[in-house]
């Protein structure tokens, strides 16, 4: 039977097909190829041995959080407690872009701001780049963004995950951690990767985490994936311009009359010098 991994826990996948669940183990094979099912593949298994035997091809794949044949990654970006990272957000942005998923931004405890006029105009920046862009009260628009996808719902650890997933579906009642104060960072109150059943979509409500990596990328890659650079980077004088050294780059004409925002442009740069540290 054909079916799509919706939890992972301890070696136990649990696979949806045809509206029920069921709880598998893996053939060895795939010891041997150093493959492992991870949450969103669709699976050929056998119903009676509950064994996955194949993992059909993927469309993509995050390392982490591990999910496959994702449609869409809602990143929670949170305003305050912990406060807002453009470093965080940039570099997830470029992540996800690079694996072919559309990236959608949530801000999160808008609310918890006495000043929002900061945050405001870094949302308008995000919007007028080309990202979609919600507050996490304006649940009526959110909730229309999972109808028939596979979505990613990802962000720092203490962002607001599962408080946001507990007010989209209110009988899941998942578990919610305090901030620490002495971190600046929330405690993991999800454990492990499942795609849960909300607003017509599946849903993976994943561990927070506190940075990622560029895997499998380098400068090009980067450079690619900050959208806003495609309308400018033709002006440029080389047309290999990596908009950091070189003269007559366009790219940082616009930094300096303000069209590019200069902290994504200083984000840019500190990923380019990551992904040439770790060549070398």
């Amino acid at each position: 039977m054909q079916g799509r991994i919706i939890k992972l826990i301890s070696n136990k996948w649990t696979v949806l097909s045809d509206g029920k669940n069921y709880e598998c183990s893996c053939i060895g094979k795939f010891r041997y190829e150093k493959k492992s099912p991870v949450v969103g593949d669709v699976v050929i298994f056998d119903k009676e041995e509950n064994v996955i035997k194949e993992i059909l091809p993927r469309k993509n794949e995050l390392i982490r959080p591990p999910v496959a044949n994702v449609d869409q990654a809602v990143i929670l970006v949170s305003c305050k407690e912990p406060n807002f990272s453009s470093n965080l957000l940039d570099k997830m942005l470029v992540v996800i872009e690079y694996n072919n998923i559309k990236p959608i931004i949530c801000f999160t405890k808008y609310d918890l701001l006495e000043d929002t006029s900061e945050i405001d105009e870094i949302i308008e920046y995000y919007k007028n780049i080309g990202y979609k862009v919600y507050i996490n009260n304006d649940l009526l628009n959110i909730k229309k963004i999972f109808n028939g996808k596979l979505s990613v719902l990802t962000g720092q650890t203490g962002v607001g995950k599962s408080s946001l997933l507990n007010k989209l579906s209110e009988d899941l009642n998942l578990a919610t951690g305090e901030i620490s104060k002495a971190l600046g960072r929330g405690r993991h109150t999800t454990r492990h990767v499942e795609l849960l059943n909300i607003e017509g979509g599946l849903v993976a409500d994943t561990p927070g985490f506190s940075s990622l990596d560029f895997i499998g990328m380098d400068k090009n890659d980067i450079k690619d994936n900050f959208i806003e650079f495609y309308k400018y980077q033709d002006n440029c004088k080389y047309k290999d311009c990596i908009h950091v050294k070189e003269d007559g780059c366009y790219i940082k004409k616009m930094v300096l009359n303000g069209t590019i925002r200069n902290t994504r442009y200083e984000n840019y740069k500190k990923f380019i010098e990551s992904v040439e540290e770790k060549k070398r």
